[in-house]
């Protein structure tokens, strides 16, 4: 027999026996991915022994140091484990909770026990004790188990920190990850690296497996690998939030963006980047326009001009909103906001012009009334070709409500709502106001404008009093 000094300085005194165990599976199941035999088995025989037990190369001595493998180094995307102390880590936690371990491959067999320390026998540490093999013909690792700490809680327990085994179902992948569904809706969402579960989030939308560890990532990825800290993966995270196209997660990205009005927001959309790529997503597959709760609350009736011409309103916050202008989607369209909707519509806008004969009388008698307007101001100018009613108005400028009267100056035409012949002094009105831009070539809230129309009024209280005397 020889021994190995396992030669452990600190005991993690918070390891339990199913992260023990942890250590033990994700060296069956490196292994595994390294060689490419059968997944391992984990059973309990009949005499109480638990076994995890792979079909690789089989375990060494050499494997007990704390050198880096090399082997494992070289391919980070497969395996979880890197040093050989997370295997001392695991037997010295065995030794505390007095569960005897052997361990057996065709290159010898492995038990540990308390020893003098070599050159000081008054220390008794942790050593691997190491024997010819039982079967030299045995495949890969069978590690046995057996104490009255150990039971199926605590293998199982074990077994749900891997995804291997943990039940979350695969929704995408890409080249630094994949985006899981979490089994169970009351269960928080994990984050996996190469398969080991190293951290938990409340408040995650998907869980996640890191294939592509940063330098950061595999820096956290301590002694312990649990409890990792969020600022250490939140970058792989992203990335591949970013990278995914799968249509279920970039739909469930964007209805979460739409939760934060309710305060049940998932952090990931909380995430500038992450929203944004939903939205250029989601904008190139359908018929969408992103808006803000306050647009929504300014221009309910042109929202809903929106919706009945076929459109879906994503509500997203005003940051996101604010970034969406100069922004192209997937295809390289432009990411249709309520500003490009208006846009889009004020340049396919025709006017529906009617026919005096289809007025109603209390319509027909405002409109006959014309001639008396421009009568009252003294006639109606050159400038002015003819006046016309619509069913539809564009847009006011910069509003999303409709105009109830404009000049057309190329036409020569002033065109007025139809509703502003519901009231004699309505349609006078904006007779009136639109005969003021005419005259003036001049936009409204300009100093242009506004003298004309005070000349208009002018003119027109003058020549009524001159009447009345």
């Amino acid at each position: 027999m020889r021994e190995f000094d396992l030669n452990i300085e600190r005991m993690l005194e918070n390891w339990t026996v199913a992260h023990a165990l942890r250590e033990v599976i994700a060296n069956a199941l490196d292994e595994q991915a390294l060689t490419g035999t059968v997944e391992p088995d984990i059973f309990q025989d009949s005499d109480g022994w638990w076994h995890i037990r792979d079909y690789g190369r089989g375990i060494r001595y050499e494997h007990l140091t704390q050198n880096e493998n090399r082997e494992k180094l070289a391919h980070p995307d497969k395996v979880v484990g890197k040093f050989g102390v997370g295997l001392k880590d695991a037997l010295a936690t065995f030794d505390r909770q007095r569960i005897t371990v052997v361990i057996k491959s065709r290159h010898g067999d492995i038990t540990t026990g308390r020893q003098a320390k070599h050159g000081f026998t008054d220390i008794r540490t942790l050593h691997a004790l190491i024997t010819e093999p039982t079967d030299a013909a045995l495949a890969g690792t069978d590690v046995a188990l057996r104490g009255t700490a150990l039971g199926a809680a605590q293998v199982a327990a074990a077994k749900a920190l891997f995804l291997h085994y943990a039940g979350d179902e695969e929704l995408g992948s890409t080249q630094s990850g994949s985006v899981l569904r979490p089994p169970g809706t009351r269960t928080p969402a994990r984050i996996y690296v190469n398969g080991l579960r190293v951290a938990e989030e409340d408040n995650f939308l998907f869980s996640y497996n890191i294939t592509s560890p940063t330098k950061a990532l595999r820096r956290a990825l301590n002694r312990e690998r649990s409890n990792v800290g969020r600022s250490a993966y939140t970058e792989r995270v992203k990335s591949i939030l970013l990278a995914c196209e799968v249509d279920e997660v970039i739909e469930a990205l964007v209805a979460d963006l739409e939760n934060y009005q309710r305060g049940t927001q998932h952090d990931e959309t909380q995430w500038l980047d992450v929203g944004l790529h939903a939205c250029k997503q989601l904008n190139a597959r359908r018929k969408v326009i992103f808006l803000t709760p306050l647009e929504l609350a300014l221009a309910p009736d042109f929202v809903q001009r929106a919706v009945d011409d076929g459109y879906q309103t994503v509500i997203v916050p005003e940051n996101i909103r604010r970034k969406l202008p100069s922004l192209r989607d997937a295809l390289g369209n432009p990411i249709r906001d309520l500003s490009q909707y208006r846009d889009e519509w004020q340049q396919s806008f025709r006017f529906t012009i009617v026919d005096p004969a289809e007025f109603t009388d209390h319509e027909r008698a405002s409109w006959e009334a014309l001639p008396q307007i421009f009568a009252a101001r003294g006639g109606m100018p050159s400038r002015v070709k003819e006046v016309l009613v619509s069913e539809t108005m564009r847009l006011m400028e910069s509003s999303y409500q409709e105009a109830v009267g404009l000049w057309d100056g190329a036409e020569g035409r002033i065109i007025v709502k139809r509703s502003q012949l519901q009231s004699l002094a309505a349609f006078a009105g904006t007779v009136l106001h639109e005969l003021s831009h005419a005259l003036s070539d001049a936009p409204d809230v300009s100093f242009e404008f506004e003298e004309q129309l005070t000349r208009e009024l002018g003119r027109l209280v003058a020549r009524h009093l001159a009447k009345a005397r």
